[in-house]
């Protein structure tokens, strides 16, 4: 069996030259995700452009994720670049001040602060190693004290414990950004800090305006990393294509110990609603030094699969790190020892379970099949990918490939669990379709003389939501 699980590299320093993003996607990189926090447009497009090129060379399907800096809830720099707080003394996070911060006080980024806390609240600063403790808010000045101290540098984020940060989700920033990665065609969007489906819904709109000029419409990714957007998951999720687990400001904001379970609630509910997920934040953070991964990012990984995760995340690790092209390696194998050990749920999935939509029965109807057949392949012939998705959010132990004509559905199938894109030609004959799409198998290693797959596809050929047919065939 290939592995199912697929792997989300970022690019950065580390990775950018073409030699070095060959050998990651060699590797197993599905899909590129270029970080708008850092480079400018100019840069975003040039590596966009780099990814497609090599990810042609190398023969495979490469999607590409433009990720959203989002608000940017942060200190200002310092005098010397950073300073040192001491636990016990007193801090002050000064809205109004544009000089270079001192051990006694920094400005800010997020001018909107001294509004959103009160005295009690907790800040926690950088990734939550520093702890203050708002003592009186003066005008555009919290004034704190430190409760856990360390060093603190320019531009470092702040979280507030509990959430609470009135901060919309979409910037000037984010939308000026979305208009870049429209002009490249990012298969996926991800949305950085949305609290309600509203935030999804603009982020959309404002894509589908952006690309109008291309035809082009990106699947959007929500990344959950407010505590606020927890009890609004469901909608979120139905507003969306997809959600990333972003471990780190989640963490922050809920508490170490509740992130756990809510990461198996996320991807059990992503699955549920036919929407992908990823699990991303510190998953082989180690590896940014070290050549092997510790033991608890290994099982923090392999966990990771076994909640059924489309995909799992590399940060810093392929995008500043020493070992890019081995931290995927070590991933890879990871994901492919813990798939060998999980059971196929097909029969308790379907088990009183009702299908409204043709396409989708159908879809349902090839998996149920080629399970219990023992068939080498499940064939969908997809133009917008839809039927490879449904098929992908069953564990089933047999690999799916989806065949379509159109090169944007083609990558954005690269993120689908199990699911192995290919181009194929455009038909409007059944016949030949089939034909086809029995030969690019044959080509590509995955069918033999003698093996049985299962194959669906629409009548009349070539209409997005049209499956209606499924057949069962056996290799000549």
């Amino acid at each position: 069996m290939p592995r199912a699980t697929k792997i989300v590299a970022t690019l950065g320093p580390a990775s950018s030259a073409p030699e070095v993003l060959e050998r990651m996607i060699l590797a197993g990189v599905d899909v590129v995700r270029l970080n708008f926090s850092h480079g400018t447009a100019d840069d975003h497009i040039a590596r966009a452009n780099v990814v497609r090129e090599v990810a042609k060379a190398a023969g495979k399907s490469v999607a590409i994720m433009a990720d959203l800096q989002g608000p940017k809830i942060r200190v200002g720099k310092f005098e010397g670049g950073h300073t040192e707080l001491v636990a016990g003394q007193q801090f002050i996070l000064d809205a109004s001040s544009n000089d270079l911060g001192n051990h006694e006080r920094v400005g800010l980024d997020y001018k909107e602060l001294p509004r959103d806390v009160r005295p009690g609240d907790i800040l926690l600063l950088n990734d939550g190693l520093l702890k203050l403790v708002v003592n009186t808010v003066r005008a555009d000045a919290v004034h704190t004290t430190v409760v856990a101290g360390g060093p603190l540098s320019n531009n470092k984020g702040i979280n507030k414990a509990g959430g609470g940060l009135t901060a919309p989700a979409l910037t000037a920033k984010d939308m000026e950004d979305i208009k870049t990665a429209m002009a490249f065609q990012c298969e996926y969007l991800a949305v950085s800090f949305p609290k309600s489906a509203t935030d999804m819904e603009m982020a959309r709109q404002l894509a589908n305006v952006a690309g109008q000029q291309w035809r082009h419409r990106p699947a959007l990714i929500a990344k959950i990393e407010r505590i606020e957007a927890i009890p609004a998951l469901e909608s979120i999720l139905r507003a969306s294509d997809g959600i990333m687990v972003a471990r780190g400001d989640l963490a922050i904001e809920v508490g170490n110990a509740a992130v756990p379970a809510l990461q198996k609630r996320m991807i059990k509910m992503a699955r549920e609603l036919d929407r992908v997920v990823i699990t991303a934040t510190q998953m082989m953070e180690s590896m940014i030094h070290n050549p092997v991964p510790t033991r608890a990012e290994v099982s923090d990984v392999a966990n990771a699969v076994l909640d059924g995760t489309d995909a799992v995340m590399l940060s810093a690790e392929t995008a500043t790190g020493k070992y890019p092209v081995e931290t995927i390696e070590q991933m890879a194998a990871i994901a492919l020892e813990a798939e060998s050990a999980e059971d196929s749920s097909i029969d308790t999935d379907f088990a009183d379970k009702r299908f409204e939509r043709i396409d989708q029965s159908i879809a349902m109807g090839a998996l149920f099949t080629a399970h219990h057949l023992g068939c080498k392949a499940i064939v969908a012939l997809t133009e917008s990918g839809s039927t490879a998705l449904w098929m992908s959010r069953h564990n089933v132990k047999v690999p799916i490939f989806g065949l379509t004509s159109q090169p944007f559905s083609e990558r954005r199938m690269a993120l689908y669990r199990n699911v192995r894109p290919l181009l194929m030609n455009s038909c409007s004959d059944r016949d030949d379709a089939l034909a086809q799409a029995e030969a690019l198998l044959i080509e590509s290693g995955a069918l033999r003389p003698g093996d049985t797959y299962a194959i669906t596809c629409g009548e009349p050929m070539g209409h997005p939501g049209g499956t209606n047919m499924l057949k069962v065939c056996r290799v000549g």
